[in-house]
């Protein structure tokens, strides 16, 4: 396990059944400030249940959840979301008929508490708007911040995702498959900008493309049955015996 002294989101010992099946197994992790960590595994090694009881959608049967040292563990997911700790999904869930730019200032002025006040004309909330082109910008969708997200490509409705999510002014960022249904070939790109996010950020994300893993994470988590096989840098990872057996396979030797 990473060093806890540092760890700006820190799980102890969290476990979690559903009727028989126990589909994580006593998880201990730190993430540090500004890490970009990879979470990987087979299908069914309980990557997703991870990050729904790291965010609060989940409850755990045992264990404990720290923020930057405040045990989260009992706090509802939007309690999570104001303190700094935000998430993305594997299935898009973006409003298809607003623009870029009106859903991220919606998502600024939700974390302002000034939604009530979005019925006023856009022109009305200059700082929301400046703030909301700023992360457009920031993941190359300026060009496309006045279109409908419906007529986006792909890709750019993925970033659109981690757009809003940036809207919350996270200081931990979990990205579950963002670039599933994104086209291969740009996936990278997708990646270069998850990479180049601010630096107090801390990504933790999954991912099945092990090349993009390898070229991204500064450290990878490898999960198995619900508990943590290994958690060490990338060639490590990548050299181990027990992670080619069962997940990576001989191509990765």
């Amino acid at each position: 396990m990473s060093d806890t002294n540092d760890a700006v989101l820190r799980t102890e010992a969290l476990t979690k059944s559903f009727g028989k099946l126990e589909v994580t197994q006593s998880v201990s992790l730190a993430l540090p400030r500004g890490c970009r960590h990879a979470l990987i595994g087979p299908n069914g090694a309980g990557k997703t249940t991870l990050i729904n009881l790291m965010t609060g959608q989940l409850k755990p049967d045992s264990g404990r959840i720290f923020l930057e040292g405040d045990d989260i563990t009992g706090k509802p997911a939007a309690a999570r979301v104001r303190q700094g700790l935000t998430r993305t999904f594997q299935i898009n869930t973006l409003f298809p008929e607003l623009t870029p730019l009106e859903a991220v200032t919606l998502a600024v002025c939700e974390r302002e508490g000034k939604t009530g006040q979005f019925w006023r004309p856009l022109a009305s909330h200059d700082d929301a708007i400046e703030e909301s082109l700023a992360i457009l910008s920031q993941l190359g969708l300026a060009d496309a911040a006045t279109r409908r997200t419906r007529t986006l490509a792909y890709g750019q409705q993925r970033l659109l995702e981690i757009a809003l999510a940036l809207a919350t002014r996270p200081k931990v960022l979990l990205l579950d498959e963002p670039a599933a249904g994104v086209p291969k070939d740009e996936s990278a790109a997708l990646f270069e900008v998850i990479a180049a996010l601010p630096a107090d950020i801390s990504v933790l994300f999954i991912e099945h493309d092990m090349d993009i893993v390898f070229r991204f994470a500064t450290r990878i988590i490898v999960l198995v049955a619900g508990g943590v096989l290994l958690e060490a840098e990338p060639d490590v990872v990548r050299s181990d015996p027990r992670v080619r057996e069962v997940y990576l396979g001989k191509g990765h030797d």
